[in-house]
């Protein structure tokens, strides 16, 4: 079994875990489909970051973390969907993920479960947390933000790397139109006041993530 094969089993058998401690009278068979479902989509050519990789990495985040959570099998799922459509010429991708992720799992999740995965998707539009009067959802959330912007606070190495995969995945827009976009996302990026919003976190890596923000605009200014 090779790398992607070995990474994609290991991916399945967690996904299969997390929605069967949701529901556990989901046939074998469904499963498999369902996250079939999934990995064929993360396995498409256009991307080079968003992809199983980009997915395992945040579970390596959630091992870390997930005694923290009140709901970690919701978290999970979302975590799972949260980049299921991906098309890099296409600036609604995550409201189609969002909309994937609910027909999907509504055979097998509440309403409002449905709804709480569609609501945390979102959310990673712009990193910010939506309105919420309820205080658990809105603490996991925030661990989810964060485990999705980990990468920003990686070693330079790691992070480089990222950026490399994020510029294959432009690859049909123009260099100085890359650079142009590229540099306001990241300039919007330090302009919040903190990049994450957990303690966990934030102690952690917004020291590295800002240098590493930093860093990259100065190579973008220069090419």
């Amino acid at each position: 079994m090779d790398g992607l094969s070995q990474l994609e089993t290991e991916l399945g058998t967690i996904f299969e875990w997390h929605l069967t401690a949701i529901d556990n009278a989901i046939e074998p068979a469904i499963l498999k489909t369902l996250w079939q479902n999934i990995a064929v989509r993360y396995n498409e050519s256009q991307r080079a970051y968003h992809s199983l990789q980009h997915i395992w990495q945040l579970f390596a985040q959630f091992e870390q973390i997930k005694h923290h959570l009140n709901e970690l099998h919701i978290i999970a799922l979302a975590l799972f969907y949260h980049d299921v459509i991906y098309d890099p010429m296409r600036s609604d991708n995550e409201l189609k993920s969002a909309e994937y992720a609910v027909e999907a799992l509504r055979p097998y999740l509440s309403a409002a479960q449905c709804q709480h995965i569609y609501a945390l998707i979102m959310m990673t539009a712009n990193h910010e947390l939506a309105e919420c009067s309820n205080a658990q959802k809105n603490f996991d959330a925030a661990y989810l933000l964060d485990m999705d912007l980990s990468i920003l606070g990686a070693c330079w190495l790691e992070y480089e790397q990222y950026a490399q995969a994020v510029r294959q995945e432009y690859a049909h827009v123009s260099n100085a139109d890359y650079r142009n976009g590229r540099m306001a996302v990241l300039k919007g990026l330090l302009a919040h006041p903190t990049l994450y919003l957990t303690d966990y976190y934030y102690d952690r890596l917004e020291k590295q993530a800002r240098q590493n923000i930093k860093r990259e605009i100065k190579i973008l200014h220069a090419s």
